[in-house]
């Protein structure tokens, strides 16, 4: 026995793993009408081509050959005689005619009167109020000079209105996959939970306390993130590099920074070697007392002289002495 179309739509369905209300959020479609169409039951469609774009839609959205769900359909409609096409209504222009045109034309002309000068006045009234408004001074701000100027202009950057900033308790955050899917893993006020976004899809989440996310950064260029319909930036690597996810977290402590910045970022601690690391050893080497061993002290060696007295070699030749001394002497 051939299966009818709802069967072999519900059969289609059922194979691909969907769910009838994925079906319905996706297709815009109510669930009702798509139960019925999967039941045979067309009396609670409204009918007309109505009911060829559902069954045409839900055969798009499973894969379902949808000129065969078409033609299914439109012998199911000949059977039950559905009305497929509402016959259109043609409207004929007539001109009404009155012999008392004139008479009948001067109510609208004072009335249209009557409106024109309504709207002349309260122009002309908007531009006098416009224009007896005291003028503003252009800088206000030029007679604070030196230090008070700059602790003025620090204070009203301070007070500036961060915006319709949301806090914990009105947050809601959309997480979305652009062109590639994308696994996120998600901790809500410490509940943890895993799910993947099909490209197109959103997952919401609305956390009290805290929010944390973590994603394949091979992903990155794919996962786009809302703030109450507000679009954040977010980071294209992680934190850590020697991890291979970005993982950020959304807290009442940052919350307003990152709807006012518009994006998330990853504080940077300084260098090793910078310039403020560099002026605080400079300062712990100043403020540490450096010890420096006494020697004893002593009475310095004189030093010896450059020259030295030479002591004279006694002569080693004995026979030359002895014959001079017993050498005559001349008379």
């Amino acid at each position: 026995m051939s299966l009818t179309l709802g069967e072999k739509l519900r059969q289609a369905r059922e194979e691909r793993g969907i769910s009838i209300s994925e079906v319905a959020e996706q297709t815009r479609i109510s669930r009702l009408y798509l139960e019925s169409i999967e039941n045979n039951d067309y009396k609670p469609l409204p009918g007309g081509i109505f009911n060829k774009g559902f069954v045409k839609s839900y055969a798009k959205f499973i894969g379902y050959d949808e000129q065969e769900a078409l033609s299914d359909y439109a012998k199911i409609a000949t059977a039950n005689e559905i009305v497929t096409e509402h016959p259109m209504k043609v409207y004929r222009p007539e001109v009404l005619t009155d012999d008392n045109s004139s008479s009948s034309m001067l109510p609208t002309i004072l009335f249209a009167g009557v409106i024109l000068a309504l709207m002349t006045g309260g122009i002309l009234f908007v531009v006098n109020y416009i224009q007896n408004q005291d003028p503003v001074p252009a800088n206000t701000a030029s007679t604070n000079t030196g230090a008070n100027q700059s602790n003025t202009n620090v204070a009203n950057t301070a007070t500036l209105p961060v915006g319709n900033a949301p806090t914990m308790a009105n947050v809601k955050i959309e997480f979305r996959a652009g062109t590639d899917q994308v696994s996120v893993t998600s901790n809500t006020d410490g509940k943890s939970a895993s799910a993947t976004v099909n490209p197109g899809s959103v997952v919401t989440f609305e956390p009290k306390e805290s929010l944390k996310l973590s994603y394949s950064k091979s992903l990155a260029q794919s996962a786009q993130l809302s703030i109450n319909g507000k679009t954040i930036a977010l980071p294209e690597a992680p934190q850590n590099p020697r991890r291979n996810a970005i993982e950020f977290e959304i807290n009442s402590a940052n919350l307003a920074k990152i709807w006012q910045d518009g994006r998330i970022s990853f504080d940077v601690p300084a260098a090793p070697n910078s310039d403020v690391n560099t002026a605080v050893n400079t300062a712990n080497a100043a403020a540490t007392p450096v010890v420096t061993p006494t020697r004893p002290t002593t009475t310095p060696l004189p030093r010896p002289s450059a020259t030295v007295a030479r002591t004279p070699t006694p002569a080693t030749n004995t026979g030359t002495a002895s014959n001079a001394a017993t050498r005559p002497t001349p008379n």
